[in-house]
């Protein structure tokens, strides 16, 4: 049919559509599929010939058919079970033993007994099969019949009057072959028992089943291998595929699209986007990273920075007499080893509300990445995406140990406060020291000697002792409030650094796989869709 792909183009997107799910679906459907791309290697391999089956229950007088096609009683009739659970096979061709192409195909469908038919050009090139009796007690014979049936060119459909209507032959094949009609025929044999009206009725009657099963398009010929009506008409259809040449291709066609249709249940029509490819948006990403970095302690880090940074500007604009006393507290970001290479930082370990908070947003975060994706699909992005915790903590502590949280330096305006602090100190010194002098004056009575400057009343020394105190003081007083807003400017850049640096795990860890799954559930609905065109 013309626009419709060759078989090869069929078969290399269905091998395509396999390879894209190995590793992601556990179904039944993609074991089938890896089984027909085995079987259609093989039977490429084997050559053109047609292999026609002739499959029925027991007394409908398949093999008597068959025996009436081959031109002699290759296969024994009967009508009590079990019979054989060996097919027979009447292959129509040269005689010559040296060319005989067919016994390696005969030796791949595992059917041992063969029978050479005459060379008869309109059917050179046939292997006629005689299935068991796919109804048979025996359980092997059944098993038997399912697999030629999955390996043959062409189905013939053996029926008979009494049993046309068989559930069993039309529910467990007919039905679901109902997408191979073309490699499919039906035949109505013993129609010699039948009076012409009675014929008639039992043909329209299974007609019309046919077509409610939607195998409109398959023949149905009424025959009696007993008398030879309707026989002609038989060997011509069968010539006319035997000339074609296309009944093994025709067959795998069939299969392919069968085995793609299957597939079909598993692949996305159009599931939703996101800018990252991984299908969660904004909102969810944001939860997933804040509920991260609550687990990886990027609060108690911004807390650190905070406090590190508050601690050295107080020591900077501070009264330096007290200075050494903070040097007795380590530096809180120092406490947290975050600069130790190759080891864990000394960050506390996430409690259980934070790895609750994680469980909660990353299942958001799948839930919202499989959405409009088949359920194979979302429970693959399941498995996916449970990494483990160790491993998550391990890359959310690399990631935070590994983040620059802002340079150390003091900032001018400090190193002027402090500056200014040492002056006032000096101030002080000064005036303690003229008073200490003056103490020792007095103890000499020398006191009077050197007259005291005042101002406003007040000794000189003493006021230069009072004021670089207490302007101290109160230059470290007016200086706290600006450290402590740098401070927390430093926090927060620190803490858009860390969200940052956490994104980047989530992104790596939990969205990236997500977005390899959802790029290969793509590739594989694409592949299905251009196998089942």
């Amino acid at each position: 049919m013309r626009g419709r792909p060759p078989l090869a183009d069929r078969l290399a997107a269905l091998r395509e559509a396999v390879e894209v799910a190995e590793g992601h679906l556990d179904v039944p459907e993609v074991v089938r599929a890896r089984a027909l791309l085995a079987k259609a290697g093989a039977r490429e391999a084997l050559g053109d010939a047609t292999v026609v089956a002739l499959a029925g229950a027991t007394g409908s007088g398949k093999s008597t058919l068959f025996n009436a096609l081959s031109g002699s009683e290759v296969s024994t009739p009967g009508v009590r079970r079990p019979t054989t659970g060996v097919a027979h096979a009447t292959v129509w061709g040269s005689e010559d033993p040296a060319d005989h192409p067919t016994d390696r195909l005969l030796d791949w469908l595992e059917v041992p007994r063969r029978h050479r038919h005459a060379p008869e050009p309109a059917l050179d090139g046939l292997v006629l099969l005689d299935l068991p009796d796919h109804d048979s007690v025996r359980l092997e014979h059944r098993l038997e019949v399912d697999r030629l049936v999955q390996l043959v060119d062409v189905l013939v459909w053996v029926l008979d009057p009494e049993k046309y209507a068989d559930a069993a032959v039309h529910d467990r094949y007919l039905v679901p072959l109902a997408g191979h009609a073309g490699v499919l025929l039906v035949v109505l044999n013993q129609v010699d028992r039948l009076d012409p009206q009675a014929a008639r009725a039992c043909l329209a009657d299974l007609r019309a089943l046919l077509d409610r099963e939607g195998l409109a398009d398959t023949p149905l010929l009424a025959v009696s291998a007993r008398t030879g009506a309707g026989l002609g008409e038989l060997r011509a259809d069968l010539a006319k595929r035997v000339s074609a040449r296309r009944a093994a291709t025709d067959r795998l066609t069939a299969d392919v699209r069968s085995a793609a249709g299957a597939l079909a249940a598993h692949a996305a029509d159009d599931p939703p986007g996101s800018r990252d490819g991984s299908g969660v948006g904004r909102q969810d990403r944001e939860q997933l990273t804040g509920a991260l970095a609550e687990a990886a302690g990027v609060p108690a880090v911004t807390s650190a920075v905070e406090r590190s940074v508050r601690r050295s500007g107080t020591a900077a604009t501070g009264w330096p007499v007290v200075r050494w006393t903070r040097r007795l507290r380590a530096d809180p970001l120092d406490r947290l080893h975050l600069g130790d290479a190759g080891s864990r930082t000394s960050l506390p370990a996430a409690g259980a509300a934070q790895r609750a908070a994680v469980t909660h947003a990353v299942r958001q975060a799948r839930d919202a990445a499989g959405a409009g994706l088949p359920t194979a699909w979302r429970d693959d992005l399941r498995r996916t995406v449970d990494v483990s915790e160790e491993r998550l903590a391990d890359r959310l502590d690399q990631a935070v140990a590994g983040t620059d949280l802002g340079p150390q330096r003091t900032p001018l305006w400090q190193r002027g406060v402090g500056g200014l602090q040492w002056l006032l100190l000096l101030v002080a010194l000064a005036g303690a020291l003229w008073l200490l002098a003056l103490v020792v004056l007095g103890l000499f009575q020398l006191d009077e000697v050197v007259p005291l400057p005042r101002v406003e009343g007040l000794p000189l020394p003493t006021l230069l002792l009072v004021a670089g105190l207490l302007a101290g003081a109160l230059l470290a007083l007016v200086a706290r409030p600006f450290v402590g807003l740098r401070a927390r400017r430093r926090a927060r850049r620190a803490e858009q650094r860390l969200l940052a640096a956490v994104d980047v795990v989530a992104g790596e860890e939990l969205l990236a796989p997500m977005v390899e799954v959802r790029e290969d559930a793509a590739r594989f609905a694409a592949a299905v869709a251009r196998a089942a065109r």
